[in-house]
């Protein structure tokens, strides 16, 4: 408990830094401009496709009847681009925790161990090319799974639990092993998972609360629409605060939970039996 709330005072403090402010931008320009192009190229050729993949399969219509039943008939006209956003906005979200986990995470780790761990050894228990690895393969278990629920969005109570779940347990996998894979070994790593990983999930989860602050900007309904060149840039601004916040989180707890766990006097060694001391003598 207090090496939880010990590293969230310091994760909040350590985010007003200068440097860790002007580190946030990288991943913010990087992931704007990506969103911004690929809109300007894609938007027309997705809002095709998927009109036609609507019509292909009946769905139209019977989103448009779902949207009447729940008291959104007026989106009938804004339902294609709605779609579409609601489709692309997984993945920008794994995306941009890409971004941060690549440029900005290793960089962040680097300023808590400088300041707080500068004694702490590195024994690069992991990779950066198994961490990019890693990380795909559970943003994308984390995409599809997004995707998977979208349907029950529609449903108040699991549209405020299902995204901040599966976010949040991205979040866990993702920044558990980049903050860990410079200082901790394998065994190290495993063994701080295996003792903490209630905590560690909840922090993602926390995290994953945080970043779901966007998804508020769907209850503007079709001026979510029309205002989107807007409003998904200030979406991928809080992700990446959101997401540097969790990696800063994450740094002060598993760096803290290494140095206290290398810092435990190791298990004596078991007496020899007695008879081989006989056999010695």
């Amino acid at each position: 408990m207090n090496l939880f709330f010990d590293s969230l005072w310091r994760a909040l403090a350590y985010c007003l830094m200068p440097r860790v402010i002007v580190l946030s931008l990288v991943p913010l320009f990087i992931m704007t401009g990506m969103t911004l192009l690929s809109a300007y190229v894609f938007w027309d050729t997705a809002m095709d496709a998927t009109s036609s993949w609507l019509i292909q399969f009946s769905l139209l219509e019977s989103l448009s009847k779902l949207l009447i039943s729940v008291g959104l008939g007026h989106l009938k006209s804004f339902l294609i681009p709605m779609v579409v956003l609601m489709v692309a906005l997984p993945c920008i979200v794994a995306l941009t925790l890409m971004a941060v986990s690549w440029i900005m995470t290793p960089m962040v780790v680097g300023v808590v161990a400088r300041r707080r761990f500068a004694d702490l050894a590195r024994l690069h228990g992991g990779t950066w090319w198994r961490g990019v690895l890693f990380g795909l393969s559970v943003s994308v278990m984390a995409v599809l799974a997004m995707l998977a629920s979208l349907p029950l969005w529609l449903i108040p109570p699991l549209a405020m639990v299902l995204p901040p779940i599966i976010w949040g347990w991205l979040i866990y996998q993702v920044m558990g092993y980049d903050v860990l894979s410079v200082h901790a070994s394998h065994a190290e790593r495993a063994e701080i998972f295996r003792r903490y990983r209630g905590w560690l999930l909840l922090i993602g989860v926390m995290a994953g609360y945080m970043g779901s602050a966007p998804g508020m900007l769907w209850a503007l309904g079709g001026m979510a629409v029309v205002f989107a060149p807007v409003l998904v840039p200030l979406a991928i601004w809080i992700y990446v605060f959101v997401f540097a916040f969790s990696a800063l989180w994450f740094a002060h707890f598993c760096l803290a939970a290494l140095a206290q766990l290398r810092s435990e006097p190791m298990d004596a060694s078991p007496a020899p039996p007695a008879s081989t001391l006989l056999n010695s003598n």
